[in-house]
C-alpha cells in the first residue's frame, strides 16, 4: 500500500504501435481494479526506444483507451522526460557498489555467449568487469550487481508463490551507452517514485519480475504487489496475432463495434462471474477481482464477440445508433441531414445487425435519391408478372388514406391484395421490396414502408416499374 494506504496502479505502454487485445484487457483489469479500491489510475508511456516509439502510436493508445471509457487519473507521464532521474538513480548505486561501469564490448559479449551455449551453460554475463571499480567513460554501461546466490520468491495475486534461483540471473544493464535505461531498471525507479502499490501486466513479463524486486531491494524501495493475467490465445491455441484476425482496439471501432462490447468481452478473456455474460462497467467494478481470474491462458472467439455486440446494438437508443452510424453513412457518400429519419432507419435494423458497419450497409438504400438496383434481384422479382404486381401495389398504396399508412395498415392492404388476387403473400413482398431497396434482403417490408414513407415508397415503385421495362424485364 502507499503511505495513505490507498491502492496505486498504472497501465504502461509502448508507442511501437497500436493498443492491442492484450494490452487493452490488461488496461481492463488495472482500471477495474483500481476503481473497486477507489484508487489511482496511472497511464505512463514508456517511450525509450527510441527508435520504434511514434508520436502516431502513443495518440492511438490514447484515443483507444479513452474510446473504451478506461479513463486514467493522472498522466500520460512519458519516460523519456525523466532520463536524468534514471541515471541520477543510476550513479548512486555505482557509489554504494550495488552497481558498477562495465566496459565489455558487443562484439565481445556475443562471442562469450556463444561459447556458453555450446557448452551447454546458461548465457549469462560472465562478471568481467564486476570487481573491476571502473570509472565512468563514453563506451561504458552500468551493470547491476545481482547478488549470486538465495531465490528470489514473486508472490502473485494470480499464480501464488513463483520462485527463482538468483544464481539463474546476471548482472543486467541498467544505463546503456547511450546514457537511456534499460526497461526493468526504468520500470522500478519510476513504479517507485510514483508510489504504485500493485503492478498488473501480462505474464510474459513475469519473468523480468524476480529482476525487478532484486533492484527495489536494493534501491531500498517498497515491492508492490504483483498480478500477473495470462495471455490471450486464437482458436488454434497459438499466441494471438494479425492472423487470427484484428488484433487492434481501434480496428474494432473503424468495424463498426461498441466499446460496451469490447470491454465486455475483453473481460471474460480469464475472468468470471459465475455463468454471467453480460456486465455493465459499474457491476464489473464491483465484482471484479482476482481470484477469478483464470491461470491457464485464454481463447480469443471472434463469435462472442459478434453476439456481444449484437446485444448491445439492440439495447444502444436509437440516436445513439444513428450518431455511431453516421461516420459509416457519410463514408458512403450518403446525406444523413434528416436525423428523425436516420433514428428509424436504426431502429429498423437494430434487431439484426451484428455491427455498425454491417448496420449502415444494409441501410444505404433509405438515403438514396435513386435506388441502386441488384440487377439478378431485378430479373428475379421485377420481370414478366411481376411487374404488374409491382403496379398493382403501387395504386394500391396510393389509393391508402394517409391515416391508413401505418404498419397494421400495410399490412392489411397487402393481404386483401393477395385474397383478391390469388396471389401468395411472399410474391407480391417480394417485388415491392426489390423496388423499395434494390435488393432481396432488407429489414420487414412494413417497417422499410413506413420508415420510407408514403410519397417516396410510391416514387420508388414508379422508378423500379420503368428501370424493369427499360432493362427489357416486360
Amino acid at each position: 500500500m502507499s503511505e495513505n494506504g490507498k491502492i496505486i496502479t498504472r497501465f504502461a505502454p509502448s508507442p511501437t504501435g497500436y493498443l492491442h487485445i492484450g494490452g487493452a484487457r490488461t488496461a481492463l483489469f488495472n482500471f477495474l481494479y483500481t476503481r473497486k479500491h477507489s484508487g489511482t489510475f496511472i497511464l505512463r508511456i514508456e517511450d525509450t526506444d527510441q527508435l520504434r516509439s511514434t508520436d502516431e502510436s502513443t495518440r492511438a493508445i490514447l484515443d483507444s483507451m479513452t474510446w473504451l471509457g478506461l479513463n486514467w487519473d493522472k498522466g500520460p507521464f512519458f519516460q523519456t522526460e525523466r532520463l536524468e532521474a534514471y541515471r541520477e538513480t543510476a550513479h548512486k548505486m555505482v557509489a554504494q557498489g550495488k552497481a558498477y561501469h562495465c566496459v565489455c564490448q558487443p562484439e565481445e559479449l556475443e562471442k562469450k555467449r556463444k561459447r556458453a551455449l555450446a557448452e551447454g551453460r546458461k548465457p549469462k554475463y560472465d562478471g568481467t568487469c564486476r570487481d573491476k571499480n571502473l570509472p565512468a567513460t563514453p563506451d561504458a554501461v552500468i551493470r547491476f550487481r545481482c547478488p549470486g546466490i538465495g531465490a528470489t520468491v514473486v508472490r502473485d495475486m494470480i499464480k501464488g508463490a513463483v520462485t527463482f534461483n538468483n544464481e539463474e540471473m546476471d548482472d543486467l544493464v541498467i544505463i546503456r551507452q547511450d546514457g537511456h535505461p534499460t526497461y526493468n531498471f526504468a520500470v522500478v525507479v519510476d513504479d517507485s517514485e510514483m508510489a504504485i502499490t500493485d503492478v498488473i501486466r501480462g505474464d510474459d513479463h513475469l519473468n523480468n519480475t524476480p529482476r525487478q524486486i532484486l533492484l527495489y531491494e536494493a534501491l531500498g524501495y517498497a515491492v508492490p504487489r504483483f498480478a500477473h493475467v495470462p495471455m490471450i490465445l486464437g482458436a488454434d491455441k497459438a499466441r494471438l496475432s494479425k492472423r487470427h484476425g484484428a488484433t487492434s482496439v481501434m480496428a474494432y471501432r473503424e468495424m463498426g463495434y461498441l466499446p460496451e462490447a469490447l470491454v465486455n468481452y475483453l473481460v471474460r478473456l480469464g475472468w468470471s462471474h459465475g455463468d454471467q455474460e453480460i456486465f455493465s462497467m459499474p457491476e464489473l467494478i464491483e465484482l471484479f477481482n482476482f481470484e477469478a481470474v483464470g491461470k491457464a491462458p485464454a481463447v480469443f472467439n471472434p463469435e462472442k464477440l459478434l453476439w456481444l455486440n449484437q446485444h448491445y446494438i439492440k439495447e444502444c437508443p436509437a440516436e445513439k445508433l444513428a450518431e455511431l452510424a453516421t461516420p459509416f453513412w457519410k463514408e458512403m457518400g450518403l446525406d444523413v441531414t434528416d436525423r428523425r429519419l436516420a433514428a428509424q432507419v436504426v431502429s429498423d435494423l437494430r434487431e439484426r445487425a451484428k455491427t455498425i458497419k454491417e448496420m449502415a450497409a444494409g441501410s444505404a438504400f433509405y438515403f438514396m435519391s435513386d435506388v441502386a438496383f441488384d440487377e439478378a434481384a431485378v430479373k428475379k422479382f421485377l420481370s414478366g408478372d411481376h411487374i404488374a404486381t409491382a403496379e398493382a401495389s403501387g395504386a394500391m398504396f396510393a389509393a391508402l388514406a394517409d391515416e391508413n399508412y401505418t404498419k397494421e395498415g400495410i399490412e392489411s392492404a397487402l393481404r386483401d391484395f393477395a385474397a383478391r388476387t390469388g396471389k401468395k403473400l411472399k410474391d407480391i413482398a417480394q417485388p415491392l421490396r426489390v423496388a423499395l431497396t434494390g435488393t432481396m434482403v432488407s429489414p420487414p417490408l412494413d417497417s422499410v414502408m413506413t420508415t420510407l414513407g408514403k410519397q417516396k415508397v410510391l416514387e420508388r415503385i414508379g422508378k423500379a416499374v420503368e428501370h424493369a421495362k427499360r432493362a427489357g424485364q416486360a
